[in-house]
């Protein structure tokens, strides 16, 4: 794999950790403000903007 390769794959990894982050702070979010936030963000991070 060249390194134009490898970046990609770096990159995908984290934004798959940064979407589990995001994930867990949704799951454990009490507060409906919060929830709603963390839900558009979550909505964002799949669908785009």
């Amino acid at each position: 794999m060249d390194v134009e390769g490898q970046k990609e794959v770096e990159g995908q990894k984290q934004e798959e950790k940064a979407f589990l982050a995001l994930a867990e702070r949704f799951r454990a979010a009490a507060d409906p403000h919060e929830v709603k936030q963390l839900g558009d963000q979550m909505g964002r991070f799949v669908f785009g903007e």
